[in-house]
């Protein structure tokens, strides 16, 4: 396949998500679920692409869609690459705080976070042993999809497509991107709703009324006076453009992630891996390791960079496009033959991922977080169906101003949650650990994980009401 098509093929993901823009303009209701601009324009390549344009013309000249099956095989690709470029952009220009203060604002919702995103592997493979693999003879690693899909996302669910085939459940890639929309869809139809509520009962302490969410919030076009610069110059572009030495670091963190995924492959094939027939690394995806390594320069530029060379905002532009674009080329290349082939399986794990979340949330987080519970928790309740994006819109709906400390504690939260599930080291080696080890043992560690976090928010941080 020739560079060309693969620039050409970008390109028009590029022209889509231009169109998913204006169509988003020009339909009113699509403003106010607030959906994001990548879904539109992934579900309409999805439409226009083989799948659905492509089967309704048959074996015609447009059995790819409007597309060519080369420019298809490009968007397949895609996710798996870009997720590194999410993940390695967390922590890069993140100030790091000092643990207590990081532990005191945003630990209530690290544990209402682990325990949704434990009780989702928890109720998955329970329902895989139970239903999915002895009825309908799903992989039992089909119990982890609804933690990959909902928390985890579209990214994650690329990054692990490798995994899934060599672990021989290629089914399970198409049915975690499928539920990683369905959870997008969720997350924000869901949790608007739950705003609307919020702000007719009193829920909340920030928005009074639905009125009072903005025109500009839900077109999603800045007037010119709260316009600001998606990041700033910290170099010359004499020596060097600013956006390529973010790039670089960027590229930089990935290899270190390379690196050490590499070498634990090694020592894994060494060591346990060949004298008790046990590899888990060599299934375990890039993109956890870009993180860690992210993570590492980060380390680094705290301790040497005296010029303060990075800019978080710069940093976030490039996360944002690399997941727009992550979003999109996956929607676009979705086989819905696979979820329609297990489509009972592939809606049970969706009804039972929605109504979990829903009532983990309502129920949990007054219970769980001191003050401005559900400001603060609806971030979670975002992230657990529709990944951190969906987490943080429903929480500058609800809290514009920024009154609350609910931005600042989701962003402490991130630093203990996402190295390990939504999409880091947990969710990486949940299907080989599912695969290796069986369900059953898999069941009991997340339950038991599941109960002491649950513990752990509404006997330690819920009882911080009392000194409030």
């Amino acid at each position: 396949m020739s560079l060309q098509i693969v620039g050409f093929s970008i390109i028009i993901l590029s022209a889509l998500l231009v169109i998913g823009k204006l169509i988003r303009l020009k339909i009113p209701i699509l403003q106010k679920l607030f959906l994001p601009t990548s879904l539109i324009g992934g579900f309409l390549a999805l439409i226009l692409g083989p799948e659905v344009l492509g089967r309704l013309t048959g074996d015609g000249f447009l059995n790819a869609g409007i597309f060519t099956e080369q420019m298809v095989e490009v968007w397949a690709g895609l996710p798996e690459l870009l997720i590194n470029v999410v993940f390695a952009c967390l922590f890069i220009g993140f100030v790091l705080p000092k643990p207590k203060k990081m532990w005191k604002i945003g630990g209530p919702q690290i544990a209402l976070g682990y325990t949704m995103s434990w009780a989702q592997y928890a109720v998955g493979i329970l329902l895989a042993i139970t239903v999915l693999t002895p009825l309908l003879g799903l992989s039992p690693a089909a119990g982890a999809l609804i933690e990959i899909g909902f928390v985890g996302g579209h990214g994650t669910a690329a990054g692990l497509q490798s995994t899934f085939e060599e672990l021989g459940f290629a089914e399970g890639y198409d049915l975690a991107i499928g539920l990683a929309t369905v959870g997008i869809l969720s997350g924000v139809v869901v949790g608007m709703i739950m705003v609307n509520w919020a702000a007719r009962n009193g829920k909340s302490k920030t928005l009074h009324h639905p009125d009072e969410i903005s025109l500009e919030q839900q077109t999603g076009i800045l007037n010119k006076e709260h316009r600001k610069s998606a990041g700033t110059k910290t170099t010359s572009s004499l020596s060097i453009e600013p956006f390529a030495l973010h790039l670089g670091l960027i590229g930089i963190s990935i290899f270190i992630g390379f690196v050490l995924l590499e070498i634990l492959i090694w020592l894994e094939a060494v060591t346990y891996g060949a004298a008790f027939e046990i590899y888990l690394f060599e299934y375990v995806p890039l993109f956890p390791f870009a993180m860690i390594g992210g993570l590492l320069v980060q380390f680094f530029l705290s301790r040497f960079d005296r010029y303060e060379l990075v800019d978080r905002d710069t940093i976030n532009t490039i996360q944002g496009v690399a997941l727009d674009f992550l979003i999109i080329s996956a929607m676009a290349s979705l086989s819905l033959q696979v979820i329609g082939d297990n489509i009972i399986a592939f809606i049970l794990l969706a009804v039972v991922g929605i109504v979990l979340n829903t009532f983990l949330f309502l129920y949990l987080g007054p219970k769980m977080i001191p003050s401005y519970w559900f400001e603060r928790g609806i971030g979670d309740f975002g992230q657990s169906t529709g990944v951190a994006a969906t987490g943080i819109m429903l929480m500058r709906i609800v809290d514009s101003e920024n009154q609350s400390p609910a931005l600042n504690a989701f962003g402490y939260k991130q630093i203990l949650f996402e190295p390990m599930v939504g999409g880091g080291l947990v969710t990486a080696a949940s299907v080989p650990f599912i695969i290796q080890f069986g369900a059953v043992p898999v069941l009991i560690a997340v339950t038991l994980l599941t109960i002491a976090f649950w513990l752990l928010g509404t006997l330690y941080f819920g009882k911080m009401k009392e000194s409030d």
